[in-house]
């Protein structure tokens, strides 16, 4: 019997933020990969090792997390103005489904050194040493990330002093600029607030009426208070992902309120968009100590915010939802400015399964409309492998 061979294709896996993927320049894919569609669906799905009814992902790139089960393709960019146009996948890990609702925050911390590492950006804009400005196009969600990406000799610098919780080693800071991020959602007419209220009255059969923030910034983001359904704030993930009853009715809230965003028309619909919105639970400061054994104290910290993405708690925080965190707490009144202690404010520092974070965004008020400029934070990437992903040439 005959067998199809492998066929190797030109890959970099890197880590960004507290994320991993596996990243292709769009021209090294194969021709049937190089659109949207099934095949290149297909591709990605074999190559992270989905669907895997075992969920371990042994045999494939990914690491059987939200956080590692990711794929970006990058591509030097048409537009004016931009240098590289980045499409993210957030890949599901036991259902033969690639989401391209959204952008990962984290990753993007990648696509600058990766851009700038494999040729896309035009050499006159690379400095030798000091700081390379890259400008991103948002492929997912038609958004700009400006990166911040520090050179030295001629090549991009990956190590560094910097230090992320949830990465064990530190490494060079890239700092990122998301632009105008609210996110202009289908059904959501480019909103920030899609419901027009910065708090609503959300109807959760089964569960019942919570006080949400349903914010498009970053990424779609429904904030719950932690103590309308049972927590404190200060959970690690063992205490959620290990609760069958506590996900299912995350995912209630989730639909519901994807529903309520515009988002989906009915609550079915959101198995099919797994990757946004996201749910996150919001509190006040609290002691507690991190999933690496570090204590981080009530002072530390203007709020606790626990979020969950593709299903399960994250281990620390999206980068997408850092920016939807950071744009909700500049804007007084939201579920997560009060938890802050309410009032304007520019930038917020929270506490999340793996320690703090600090993000900052600049909010306007005109004629009754919030407006946010852009949101900035800190992440670092680095490269972890490079060379070739190899698959059966009959897997796409």
């Amino acid at each position: 019997m005959a067998h199809v061979s492998q066929i190797k294709i030109p890959a970099t896996y890197m880590r960004g933020g507290t994320s991993k993927g596996v990243f292709f320049r769009l021209q090294d894919l194969p021709e049937a990969a190089q659109v949207p569609g099934a095949a290149r669906d297909a591709l990605l799905l074999r190559v992270i090792g989905s669907p895997d009814p075992y969920g371990k992902q042994i045999d494939g790139m990914g690491a059987a997390t939200s956080s590692t089960s990711k794929a970006v393709i990058v591509a030097k960019s048409s537009r004016p103005d931009h240098d590289v146009d980045y499409l993210f996948g957030q890949v599901s890990i036991d259902k033969p489904f690639v989401d391209w609702s959204g952008n990962c925050g984290n990753l993007s911390s990648a696509i600058g050194p990766f851009a700038i590492s494999n040729g896309l950006i035009d050499a006159s804009r690379i400095p030798k040493d000091g700081m390379a400005t890259v400008r991103i196009w948002q492929a997912n969600i038609s958004k700009t990330i400006i990166a911040h990406v520090p050179m030295t000799n001629g090549a991009v610098q990956e190590t560094g002093d910097f230090e992320l919780d949830g990465v064990t080693f530190p490494a060079a800071e890239v700092q990122l600029e998301f632009m105008d991020p609210a996110a202009e959602e289908e059904g959501a007419g480019g909103a920030m607030f899609p419901t027009g209220n910065l708090v609503d009255d959300l109807e959760v059969p089964g569960i019942g009426t919570l006080k949400a923030t349903m914010i498009n910034a970053g990424i779609p983001t429904i904030f719950v208070n932690a103590e309308a359904i049972g927590y404190t704030g200060t959970e690690l993930q063992d205490a959620i992902n290990s609760d069958l009853k506590a996900l299912a009715m995350f995912e209630t809230i989730r639909a519901y309120g994807a529903v309520r965003m515009g988002l989906i028309k009915n609550v079915d619909e959101a198995a099919t968009r797994q990757h946004t919105p996201k749910v996150a639970f919001v509190a006040k400061p609290a002691d507690y100590v991190a999933s690496s054994g570090k204590k981080v104290t009530a002072d530390d910290v203007d709020l606790l915010v626990r979020a969950l993405s593709m299903g399960k708690l994250h281990h620390a925080m999206m980068g997408t939802a850092a920016v939807a965190i950071g744009t909700a707490a500049a804007i007084p009144g939201t579920l997560v400015n009060l938890a802050a202690g309410g009032g304007p404010r520019t930038a917020v520092r929270f506490g999340h399964p793996s320690g703090t974070l600090r993000v900052g965004a600049e909010a306007t008020q005109v004629d009754g409309d919030w407006s946010v400029t852009k949101a900035i934070m800190s992440r670092s990437a680095r490269v972890l492998m490079e060379g070739w992903v190899r698959v059966p040439g009959d897997a796409f």
